[in-house]
């Protein structure tokens, strides 16, 4: 492998970055940070108990420090939370100095899957025409990534494929 640089994976909630981001670093041998798990341990609560004991706020400067953190780990494979890549600072980082993805799902599909899971607390209050406007708010910052990886009907195995062959090229 060519490349020292960070490879990011970022998407809304529910798009499949921890998972990826793990078969990726297993395949490639190398560090997998997940940072809501990184902070999930570090707080010792979920993200959901985050926003409600401490707040949004709390969560969001916590989750910088810790991703501006990780992102100084050379060669590692990073997946961001679904809202970090909303922040200028971070985002700015990532752009420049690492190699991000994308992983864009269809809406439905996103939908789908935001609504299954319970522990997403930033879309617990919000109704369907609400989460949609949520997705399509952030894929605007989410398409400033360096690769768009389209996901959509798409084994695991694939998108895997896909980014590694993209990652070795750079």
């Amino acid at each position: 492998m060519k490349s020292k640089k960070n490879l990011v994976l970022l998407g809304m909630m529910g798009s499949g970055k921890s998972t990826i981001g793990n078969l990726i670093s297993k395949k490639l041998d190398i560090n997998f940070i997940d940072i809501d798990s990184v902070i999930e341990k570090l707080t010792k609560m979920t993200v959901s108990q985050i926003f409600l004991k401490k707040g949004e706020k709390y969560f969001r400067d916590l989750e910088e420090k810790i991703t501006m953190k990780s992102l100084n780990s050379p060669n590692t494979v990073i997946s961001l939370g679904g809202g970090v890549f909303m922040n200028e600072i971070i985002r700015t980082e990532v752009i420049k100095n690492h190699f991000s993805f994308w992983l864009n799902l269809d809406t439905p599909t996103l939908l789908n899957r935001i609504k299954k899971n319970k522990k997403r607390p930033i879309i617990l209050k919000l109704n369907d025409h609400e989460i949609v406007k949520l997705i399509e708010s952030r894929a605007k910052t989410y398409s400033k990534a360096k690769f768009k990886i389209n996901c959509y009907k798409l084994p695991k195995t694939e998108i895997v494929k896909k980014i590694i062959k993209l990652y070795e090229y750079c």
